[in-house]
């Protein structure tokens, strides 16, 4: 019979490592050629697995001069010719540039760690190997990646203090916070990251078990799967990232439905060293797409300008610039700020009045969208996911407004609803949602996020905090902002049992709100 997933992988790294290739040949990286051919080499990695990895060095390089190092781990689920157009570009821009397949993935051998303690080893192994067999700088080294790659990057930086700077493009800080935020499973992100893994690499046992105690919602692993990704968490490590010191540039989209910018966002604000953080329209990796095949794209290009300047000394300005950047999803230009909590310096609440009841188990028509395909859409033409308010069923779904706004209101930052509810059962799952709301009553999804609850007593009322998804979103004058409450959303798991209840109330002595923060004017 053979072995279906393996010859699958195998006509797929064809057809991946074809297309990147050709994009290069084809001119989308115009400077491709004076950089020297690329190596295609093995290098051992931690525990002697072999890592698949190629090396461009700049034209010429005679082993007269050194050269500063850089190291890109791949994607989660793609192969090491991912980075070939952006290498090139940077190699003949002045770097040794290492790029190697992560274990477990394509041909690298092992299994998959999730940026577990062997992947942190395998990125040192590769800086061992380039310092030893290229003409790379043992003092200008530098780590870079998208998604997979960025996670094992910053885990690398807190690690080895070798690494004087990091670009962390589409990644995470917190695993945990990333797909299990509210206590809540984001079930069409993992599942893509398992089906992904399934066919491109070879999950090891741990890996297995812990998507399969996710999606059972077994309770009695939850605490062993928070330590597992605690573990994979360079949020864990930001006490020895700051004191080695790197500088370390972050980026990520709006709508990023594996990775939520919340978590970057809370990790960039613990950085004591140079730091950035560039936020942008899109979902997962999206907005490093095109730089992949060597188009223009700003994401890329800022991550050459932090490199130049903290590992080759380019006074280009970068360090002078405000060091959060963000674009917002409704107009084009870019926002500076000098911290994350300058973003939203203002904040304006929303009364969340009187009591309200709703059933459980129905999707009310109120959703986050699809994985990719949703924020996608928001991305090229700012058409997020829509709902009709006025005609959202109540019996299953809360809905409260504000008045129609005279002026513009500059969503920027991190909404935070705060509520009391008394459950009729000791579980359950909520979702709340942030819509534009026009004229005709149509709204527009500003932010989402869930939250699950378990061992409340029926009957009991408590309080609920919860931090919708961080987002940069115009509402026009003339609008209104919604709050809307369901139970059901495809984007997770809900864990309300059948026939439950979720009753919302405003306390006198604590008042419910959602409370909204806005640019200052």
């Amino acid at each position: 019979m053979g072995h279906p997933r393996k010859a699958l992988r195998t006509t797929t790294v064809g057809a991946v490592s074809a297309t990147l290739i050709a994009g290069s040949a084809l001119g989308l990286a115009p400077t491709a050629q004076a950089a020297d051919a690329v190596r295609f080499v093995d290098i051992t990695g931690d525990g002697g697995t072999v890592l698949k990895a190629n090396v461009i060095t700049p034209a010429g390089s005679d082993g007269s001069r050194r050269y500063p190092l850089l190291v890109l781990p791949t994607s989660w689920g793609l192969p090491q010719v991912e980075y070939l157009a952006q290498a090139q570009k940077l190699a003949n821009s002045g770097y040794i540039v290492v790029s190697y397949n992560v274990r477990g993935f394509w041909q690298s051998g092992g299994e998959i760690e999730v940026a577990g303690p062997p992947d942190t080893a395998d990125a040192s192994k590769v800086i061992d190997w380039a310092l030893a067999n290229t003409p790379a700088d043992a003092g200008h080294i530098g780590m870079a990646g998208v998604s997979y790659g960025a996670g094992i990057s910053l885990l690398a930086a807190a690690h080895d203090k070798r690494i004087k700077a990091v670009a962390a493009l589409s990644g995470w800080a917190d695993l945990i916070d990333s797909i299990y935020s509210g206590r809540t499973q984001h079930v069409q992100a993992a599942a893509v990251l398992d089906g992904a893994s399934l066919v491109t690499g070879r999950q090891s046992a741990e890996i297995r078990q812990i998507f399969d105690n996710f999606y059972a919602s077994n309770l009695s692993k939850e605490q062993d799967m928070i330590n597992w990704g605690k573990k994979r968490s360079a949020a864990t490590y930001v006490d020895q990232l700051n004191k080695n010191g790197a500088a370390v540039m972050m980026a990520n989209a709006w709508g990023d439905t594996v990775f939520a910018p919340n978590q970057y966002a809370d990790f960039y604000e613990k950085l004591t060293g140079p730091k950035r953080l560039e936020l942008r329209p899109g979902d997962h990796a999206t907005a490093e797409l095109t730089g992949l095949f060597g188009l223009p794209n700003d994401v890329w290009t800022d991550t050459g300008r932090w490199f130049d300047h903290y590992l080759k000394g380019d006074d280009n300005g970068i360090d002078r610039e405000e060091p959060v950047q963000l674009k917002s999803r409704s107009t084009g230009g870019y926002e500076g700020y000098p911290d994350w909590k300058s973003v939203g310096a203002t904040r304006k609440k929303i009364a969340l009045s009187g009591t309200t009841t709703i059933h459980t188990n129905v999707d009310s028509g109120a959703d986050g969208g699809i994985v990719f395909l949703s924020s996608i859409l928001d991305q090229i033409a700012q058409a997020p996911p829509v709902a009709s308010i006025p005609l959202l069923p109540r019996r299953w779904a809360a809905v409260w407004q504000s008045e129609k706004y005279t002026s513009a209101q500059q969503v920027r930052g991190t909404t935070t609803l705060h509520t009391t509810v008394t459950p009729t059962k000791e579980s359950g799952t909520l979702v709340a949602y942030l819509y534009d709301v026009g004229p005709l009553g149509l709204g527009k999804l500003v932010s989402n996020a869930p939250y699950t609850f378990h061992g409340q007593t029926p009957g009991k009322p408590f309080g609920v905090g919860l931090d919708l998804f961080s987002t940069a979103y115009d509402v026009p004058a003339g609008h209104r902002l919604a709050l809307v409450v369901d139970t059901v959303d495809p984007l997770y798991i809900e864990h309300n049992p059948s026939g439950a209840q979720l009753t919302f109330s405003s306390p006198a002595n604590d008042p419910s709100y959602v409370s909204i923060p806005l640019r200052e004017q």
